[in-house]
């Protein structure tokens, strides 16, 4: 019965399993088990490829590393590859100023994103099924979600140079635990999933219960509401796009619209467009940015008054003159830096944070974590800079192929815009970058053998 109904799912998104190279995202739930062994059950027939990965946030002890352990030992029982990580996210909470789910987001997907290439791996399969659809659903839009978020869980979305897939929407979270029972899978359950401090929790235990008592097939209507819902908003951006492009005019940080011309689009494609204009010029839209930034914009386009000024997050200021609104990015005066350290020193750095540096002489260090890394001197030479990040700065990334850009590093990691031009940035005296200090290590880290070790240690403010 699953099988069918997956695979009419699939074909209807014209998704085809065969020949793919798949990382399973596995916490050992009974969503991510089942599809954990609802694709190992295709693996000869489609020829897949799959690896099984898994994040132990820390947030319960020894409790969560037994489920690491408990999909370690599944995955040996089915012969399939095995990837995990222990991630200290409450550490890493109090280093960012991050939420939980913010924080352990972040953390497991830069993992998944790091299992995927070292396995060469085209996609990521998730668990979320049609009841995680519509609790979703029904809390963008309680909050008041806009655009493509109140559109809820997408089927499939990219990842970097990878893509995600869902293929369990069109099932419930009954069918899925059935289908555990039915295979003998005994997974492990959460019990953070039945405290009601968690809004979800509280949906589900109160809202879906009443919703499936009107209508059993009520994740199906909202998995059909979610797919109109993003194929209209995509179609409606396309629009708004076209037409925003003959009303605006692009400066140096910053965009001017005709005012006049502005208001004669229809009011859905108005909305978009502010909202396009605001990615554009921030990139990276501050969490402190809302529905009611947005509002007070169409407040100073519709007002009579010839002028009028807004400042918004990150240096935007919004400039109304006559018959012409003005969107100016002017963040705030960058501090840029450049050291130089060929031994043992500290560096304390214009933002508080701290490089300390010490000379080694084949000392095992152990800790393996992004705040420590060892240089060979001999390898490198001398001096080693330490400067802030420039434009286009790359790095090979300890790992990984190829090299990935500084800011593409920086907004993985949800790193605020206003903290990254003052980043410590370690190189060599080739300008090779070594390490992102908290962040990312390069492919150049000494092994800990060598006559001339430089450990640096760096310590957040």
């Amino acid at each position: 019965m699953i099988d069918m109904k997956v695979n009419a799912f699939l074909e209807r998104h014209d998704f085809q399993l065969n020949n793919k190279s798949i990382a399973v995202g596995v916490s050992g739930g009974p969503d991510s088990l089942a599809l954990l062994h609802y694709l190992s059950q295709q693996r000869e027939r489609k020829l897949l490829k799959i690896v099984a990965v898994h994040v132990d946030h820390m947030f319960r002890g020894e409790e969560s590393y037994q489920d690491a352990l408990f999909v370690k030992a599944f995955c040996d029982k089915h012969n399939l590859p095995f990837e995990m990580k222990r991630i200290d996210v409450p550490a890493y909470m109090r280093e960012t100023g991050l939420s939980s789910q913010q924080a352990a987001r972040a953390c497991r997907y830069a993992f998944f994103e790091e299992v995927m290439e070292k396995h060469q791996l085209q996609y990521l399969a998730l668990g979320h099924h049609g009841d995680d659809q519509v609790e979703t659903v029904l809390m963008r839009l309680t909050r008041g979600s806009s655009g493509k978020a109140r559109a809820g869980i997408p089927f499939s979305r990219k990842f970097g140079p990878f893509s995600i897939f869902r293929p369990f929407l069109c099932l419930t979270k009954a069918e899925l635990e059935d289908y555990c029972a039915l295979n003998s899978l005994e997974p492990r359950i959460d019990p953070s999933n039945d405290k009601t401090y968690y809004s979800r929790n509280r949906f589900r235990k109160t809202v879906l219960p009443f919703l499936k008592e009107e209508n059993p097939a009520v994740h199906e209507h909202f998995q059909r509401f979610s797919e109109e819902q993003q194929m209209d908003e995509e179609y409606l951006l396309e629009l708004t796009k076209e037409k925003l492009n003959k009303v605006m005019k692009k400066e140096d940080k910053g965009i001017t619209i005709g005012i006049s011309s502005f208001r004669e689009m229809p009011m859905p494609l108005q909305r978009r467009g502010i909202k396009l204009i605001l990615n554009y010029l921030y990139n990276d839209r501050p969490a402190s940015l809302s529905a009611i930034h947005i509002e007070k914009i169409f407040s100073i386009i519709r007002n009579p008054h010839p002028s009028g000024t807004l400042d918004f997050p990150s240096g935007l200021r919004i400039i109304r003159s006559y018959g012409n609104c003005h969107f100016k990015l002017n963040p705030p005066e960058r501090h840029s830096y450049r050291y130089e350290i060929s031994g043992s020193d500290q560096l304390i750095l214009p933002n508080g944070d701290v490089i300390d540096a010490q000379l080694l002489n084949d000392v095992h260090v152990g800790d393996v974590s992004n705040h420590r890394f060892v240089i060979d001197l001999e390898e490198s030479g001398t001096p080693l800079y330490i400067r802030t990040r420039k434009n286009g700065d790359r790095m090979s990334l300890k790992g990984m192929e190829g090299s990935k850009k500084l800011k593409d590093i920086f907004i993985d990691m949800k790193i605020p815009i206003n903290e990254r031009d003052e980043w410590p940035v370690v190189t060599d005296r080739e300008d090779r970058i070594l390490w992102l200090p908290g962040l990312k290590k390069s492919k150049h880290e000494a092994d800990e053998q060598g006559n001339r070790l430089l450990l640096l240690t760096y310590i957040k403010h």
